[in-house]
């Protein structure tokens, strides 16, 4: 038997029209999976359709904000309806705003914490009751190395990720017995086009002072690629890790185990 096989399994993933979730539900996809994700606006979910048909994937996309509670209740019964009861659910979907906390509004920092945090809450609540019945689940959240570090110009992403690292011990804790498993995911600095910008080499040819300091903190001695995360994802969502609960996986290179290199 393939513990890692997930033929038959239908998987959410939030806001997978691009990078990280994108990377994991092609992954999933790839192990069997059969992938629904959401994103805020029909040209978004749009975008990904054609995205994951240029992949060869048949995936199903639904508009949805995470954040809106009785729109994610809708989606979910619609899911169910349509594709099956969600056996995965991946809550992908987040932002970061690079602010210095003292200039940061009250708006600014709750709307990270509305959707890094109050998102996952509000997917996974729609989602458990079917999986209790059902009686298996699995709830992987991308938390981030800032559920463990502070840095600066990060305040609010680093209190929504903390509060992510133990919303999924809670829910393992809540659920573990209805044979839910809910674990999380610790990316570190994954080379995605939005970082690209930080590992372009300055006019003189010398690299990027940003990439200089990442690599110089990861004993791995390099960025990560999205493809770094699939096969934890497909542990984490298949059977090979049925008795991993509460778990934070980092897939970092070594960044938290590490305190650099001596100047």
């Amino acid at each position: 038997m393939n513990q890692f096989d997930l033929t038959g399994k239908v998987a959410l993933v939030t806001g997978a029209t691009y990078g990280i979730g994108f990377s994991i539900a092609s992954a999933l996809a790839e192990a069997g999976a059969t992938i629904v994700f959401n994103d805020i606006k029909q040209e978004f979910v749009d975008k990904g359709l054609k995205a994951y048909d240029e992949a060869g994937i048949k995936a199903h996309g639904y508009v949805a904000d995470v954040t809106d509670e009785d729109a994610i209740n809708e989606m979910v019964a619609k899911i169910e309806n349509e594709v099956g009861v969600i056996d995965i659910l991946v809550n992908n979907a987040g932002i970061i705003k690079r602010i210095p906390m003292h200039e940061m509004t009250a708006a600014e920092f709750r709307q990270v914490i509305d959707i890094d945090l109050n998102g996952p809450f509000i997917v996974s609540k729609a989602v458990i009751p079917s999986m209790i019945k059902k009686g298996h689940g699995k709830i992987i959240n991308i938390c981030s190395m800032m559920s463990e570090l502070g840095r600066e110009t990060v305040s609010a992403y680093a209190a929504a990720k903390g509060g992510l690292k133990m919303l999924t011990k809670n829910i393992c804790s809540e659920y573990g017995g209805h044979n839910i498993q809910c674990n999380g995911i610790g990316p570190g600095y994954i080379a995605t086009p939005q970082t690209a910008p930080l590992r372009e080499k300055q006019p003189d040819g010398s690299p990027h002072p940003f990439d200089s300091f990442i690599l110089a903190k990861t004993p791995a001695g390099r960025w990560g690629s999205t493809d770094d995360l699939k096969g934890p994802a497909v542990f984490l969502a298949s059977d090979a890790s049925n008795f991993v609960n509460g778990h934070i996986l980092y897939v970092d290179g070594g960044i938290l185990a590490y305190i650099g290199k001596q100047p």
